[in-house]
């Protein structure tokens, strides 16, 4: 299965709504009409532009751009990936709650071993709090000495993000050499949004602060 993470923005515009409807109306039926599903779309709480959403695609065979399908909105970044040890299940996410983005520099030498400590840090990590990991992905181009990885995680709220920055001890032991073999990494907080609907606030605000 390959994966596309499109960073989208809409410069003419301070929120995300004429982006979204973009989506909703082109975009995603377009893509599907090429074959290519929509893993999710989402908004981001802090780490992106109040304007810029998240875009998540895959397809079984190579996913197309979507540049044909876009009017006056700009593609800021887009990443081919492939799953590493998740997920289990490649349908579009669901869950409300907080969708984190942490995107890490490696070495593609070393993307084997990040993905199988995570995956043994996962056992207790999970059980430990109302969180789940949706993905950990490595792109699908591993020819350069460096590359990228992407972990997105679902937690319920952002109390449960801030409770698991505490994890059990096995857990964080294999973080702690996950953190080792990693260059740099960059958080980005999200939410899901809905294609169905428009559940965001007008002018791209928040209801954090």
């Amino acid at each position: 299965m390959n994966y596309q993470v499109i960073r989208l923005k809409d410069p003419d515009s301070p929120g995300p709504l004429k982006l979204l409807e973009q989506l909703k109306q082109k975009v995603i039926p377009a893509l599907a009409q090429q074959g290519i599903s929509t893993f999710g779309v989402f908004q981001g709480l802090f780490g992106i532009a109040s304007n810029e959403l998240y875009l998540v695609v895959n397809s079984e065979s190579d996913t197309a751009p979507i540049n044909q399908q876009l009017s006056g909105l700009k593609i800021l970044a887009t990443t081919d990936l492939v799953p590493t040890v998740r997920p289990l299940a490649h349908s579009p996410r669901e869950k409300e709650g907080i969708y984190v983005f942490r995107w890490f520099k490696v070495f593609n030498k070393d993307v084997d071993e990040i993905a199988s400590l995570s995956k043994q840090a996962w056992e207790t990590f999970e059980s430990g709090f109302d969180t789940e990991v949706q993905g950990l992905f490595a792109e699908s181009d591993r020819t350069n000495e460096q590359g990228e990885m992407l972990l997105i995680t679902w937690y319920a709220d952002l109390n449960a993000w801030q409770d698991s920055r505490a994890p059990a001890p096995e857990a964080r032991e294999n973080f702690m050499k996950r953190h080792q073999l990693t260059i740099e990494a960059t958080p980005v907080a999200t939410r899901l949004v809905s294609t169905d609907a428009t559940p965001i606030v007008p002018g791209g605000e928040n209801k954090f602060s």
